[in-house]
């Protein structure tokens, strides 16, 4: 049985006394292998207000398959408000490169994948990091916060016309401020640097508008960043691995050989 790490051992920033969700963590799902393994740091979805067991360990046993390992993520949600996710996500990415020898990880090779909020969260560290603060007194914090590539299924990426309202209240409050919105609406955020990414999402869905990943994928070919978007026809939002869909559940075949063109070492693995 896999044991969550604590990411923040002398204890994570930005504590709210009293709230019941503990500190954030990861949970390491590892591959043998005689060589390093790439790794994936997964972000379930919930609105930054709870977190999607399905959009877990699942999606993490999937990455396993391929012979990639998996961490799962359990940042905060509310009442924790923006900064503190994207700080919890930046921080395991720094932790997973940090400790990549103990667990047999190329610290080259460190993604992230997020699924509708935790879209918004991944696509938020793939466009606000840094190259490690190296004058910090925690070595783990001298590591980059920059992924190396980004996975977003069904994300929020915008705070403008195609915003999912409940996320955005939820990570900035009843009142953002209009600077809080651009700077959180991730397409307005895309550089030359950002990392490529591999998108889906279905044209029906009625929860997070399509809207948001043709915005970034956009944004990325704007800025002339390798990209690859897979809109479906139909479906409901939320889908995680999509097993029971014929269509929609090939969006993991499609993400398996875009690692492969990644430079990533996978293996056949297998069909949802």
């Amino acid at each position: 049985m896999t044991t969550p790490t604590v990411i923040w051992p002398k204890g994570a920033p930005h504590i709210i006394s009293g709230e019941p969700q503990g500190d954030p963590t990861l949970t390491p799902y590892l591959v043998e292998s005689a060589v390093p393994t790439a790794a994936i740091i997964v972000c379930p979805g919930g609105a930054y207000g709870m977190l999607a067991d399905h959009e877990g360990e699942p999606i993490a046993h999937w990455f396993n398959s391929i012979g990639i390992s998996a961490f799962v993520l359990k940042y905060r949600f509310a009442p924790y408000k923006y900064p503190v996710p994207m700080l919890d996500a930046q921080r395991a990415i720094r932790y997973v490169r940090h400790h990549a020898k103990d667990w047999n990880i190329d610290a080259e090779r460190v993604g992230v994948i997020g699924f509708s909020a935790g879209g918004h969260l991944v696509s938020t560290v793939g466009t606000h990091y840094d190259r490690g603060r190296m004058v910090d007194l925690d070595p783990i914090e001298r590591e980059s916060s920059r992924p190396d590539l980004l996975i977003l299924c069904y994300p929020v990426i915008s705070f403008g016309e195609f915003r999912h309202h409940h996320s955005m209240i939820n990570l900035l409050g009843e009142f953002p401020s209009e600077e809080q919105r651009h700077d959180l609406s991730n397409e307005l955020q895309v550089t030359a640097d950002t990392p490529p990414a591999f998108l889906w999402h279905t044209a029906d869905d009625e929860a997070v508008s399509v809207e948001n990943s043709l915005l970034f994928a956009q944004a990325l070919n704007r800025h002339h960043v390798p990209c690859e978007l897979h809109m479906f026809e139909s479906g409901p939002h939320g889908m995680g691995l999509a097993e029971n869909d014929a269509s929609v559940g090939t969006w993991t075949l499609l993400c398996r050989e875009w690692l492969k063109k990644r430079g990533w070492r996978v293996v056949e693995g297998k069909a949802p």
